[in-house]
């Protein structure tokens, strides 16, 4: 990974799934991290407090309890630690909650964002790294989704709102100068994953005996992405900072030093095929109960990482047999715990 020359980092949404093994991969590598959340119960606190827990471990680590959605709180731990760097992945996630929560997508993703862009227009950083999603491809049907195409049809609140961060992202950065990155997730899972997620949602019911939801009866085909790789690219792309020397495929703006980057796989996978790894892995059979399509959700989302391997070079994705296996065993592992 990039040698960050011990930068303060601050990293948004520290104990989320995604937040805590960023925080943790720089705090391994000796940088000094400022860790922002407020813990809410969207899923049980307990998992995002075992996480926590971890990185209080390190002595480069300071959390402030407080959300982002909290323009003086969050202000003040901004202002005291003074980032050089910030990786923003608090959000409200999840497409099929947003439908009956709508008011805390707003919130987190939009007000939340905002605050940071505000804090960020008054106290220059190196570079700002903001999550986005596959989500904001929505309708398009053109595979693989580039960073190229339009986003303007959303099929769920979520994704809106993510893409809503990035228009305003990007007028933020062409206004005052802030160098930043948005950067579109595909479908990460691993150890320490959310529990409203299908991993851990078909681990639980296949190791019980129980049914597993099967939406689109099994028509549905997900670029996974790893944990591990995901962390390596974020971390890798600090250092690509948004400027006036783009790359090949580049989606670099033409008035502001801002770009897209897609992070997945660049493999897409049959929901069928997970499946059968998760099954391997726990050495038992799921039951398979065949639903329709829901709401929100996208039949098929394939990544375009042609960019992301021109700014950071080319890597060897984890396998989807070894990245199951690792999530099994660690599920299997805090479960007994």
């Amino acid at each position: 990974m990039t040698d960050l020359a011990n930068r303060r980092i601050l990293v948004t949404g520290s104990a989320g799934f995604i937040g805590f093994h960023v925080a943790r991969a720089l705090l391994e590598q000796g940088e000094q991290v400022l860790g922002i959340d407020d813990f809410t119960p969207y899923y049980d606190p307990r998992l995002k407090e075992a996480r926590n827990a971890q990185l209080e471990n390190h002595p480069g680590f300071t959390l402030a309890r407080t959300s982002i959605a909290d323009a003086e709180s969050f202000g003040t731990a901004w202002r005291d630690f003074r980032p050089q760097v910030v990786i923003h992945l608090a959000a409200q996630a999840g497409v099929r909650y947003s439908i009956d929560h709508p008011q805390s997508y707003i919130d987190a993703n939009i007000t939340g964002t905002f605050n940071l862009l505000e804090l960020a227009r008054h106290n220059p950083l190196d570079h700002l790294l903001a999550a986005s999603t596959s989500s904001v491809y929505g309708a398009n049907t053109d595979m693989p989704f580039a960073e190229s195409q339009k986003t303007q049809n959303p099929v769920s609140l979520y994704a809106a709102t993510k893409g809503a961060t990035e228009l305003i992202g990007h007028s933020y950065s062409h206004l005052f100068g802030i160098p930043a990155t948005f950067f579109r997730f595909f479908t990460v899972y691993g150890p320490w994953g959310r529990p409203d997620m299908a991993p851990i949602k078909f681990a639980r019911a296949i190791l019980s005996g129980q049914p597993i939801d099967v939406y689109n009866h099994g028509d549905m085909v997900r670029d996974f992405t790893y944990i591990d790789d995901l962390v390596a690219a974020i971390i890798a792309l600090i250092d690509a900072v948004p400027g006036t020397d783009a790359v090949p495929g580049d989606s670099l703006s033409p008035v502001a030093p801002f770009r897209k980057v897609n992070i997945g796989g660049g493999n897409p996978v049959k929901l069928g095929d997970f499946i059968d790894s998760l099954e391997r892995a726990i050495g038992r059979p799921a039951v398979r109960n065949l639903l329709p399509m829901q709401p929100g959700d996208m039949q098929q989302t394939y990544a375009d990482i042609g960019l992301l391997e021109a700014l950071t070079g080319k890597r060897t994705p984890t396998s989807l047999d070894d990245g199951i296996a690792a999530f099994v065993d660690w599920y299997r592992g805090y479960n007994a715990a």
